[in-house]
């Protein structure tokens, strides 16, 4: 059997990032703050982690208004929620294959 740590995507390594994602697979959409305060992590970090997951075509972004206030919200893509499936199983493999 081929070793699943191939199988790993390198974009879900972070802590951050897998928390986005995970938020992302089991909520519809979630608002910037809510993934701040979910994760724990300070704006700027979780700003950039999502603007990575973005470049990868992995979340979405709408960005709209409450009354005055700006409010963005993510959602995960297809292709993000394939993407990361493949790599929660990747996990799973690798686990199995090391018992």
């Amino acid at each position: 059997m081929k070793n699943p740590i191939e199988h790993l995507n390198k974009v879900f390594d972070s802590r951050i990032r897998l928390g986005i994602m995970s938020s992302l697979m089991v909520n519809e959409e979630v608002s910037f703050n809510e993934l701040k305060e979910l994760i724990q992590v300070t704006d700027g970090n979780l700003a950039s982690h999502l603007k990575t997951l973005e470049e990868h075509k992995f979340v979405k972004v709408q960005k709209g208004f409450i009354g005055r206030k700006t409010n963005t919200t993510y959602s995960i893509t297809k292709s993000g929620e394939k993407a990361f499936k493949s790599h929660i199983e990747a996990l799973e493999q690798m686990l199995k294959f090391l018992e």
